[in-house]
């Protein structure tokens, strides 16, 4: 039985670290191509 304490489904407790791990990832991405100085899609094998 879900109640409104329930930690599983569209939350805001999800929906605020799944923005912040988004932001994280964002930002890594963005610092990676900075470094090596190719664009994601180099860095896998797709462009």
């Amino acid at each position: 039985m879900a109640t409104a304490q329930s930690r599983f489904g569209f939350v805001a407790f999800a929906e605020t670290w799944n923005g912040r791990l988004a932001m994280l990832g964002f930002v890594i991405g963005l610092a990676t191509e900075l470094l090596t100085g190719q664009g994601i899609l180099s860095q896998v094998g797709l462009g």
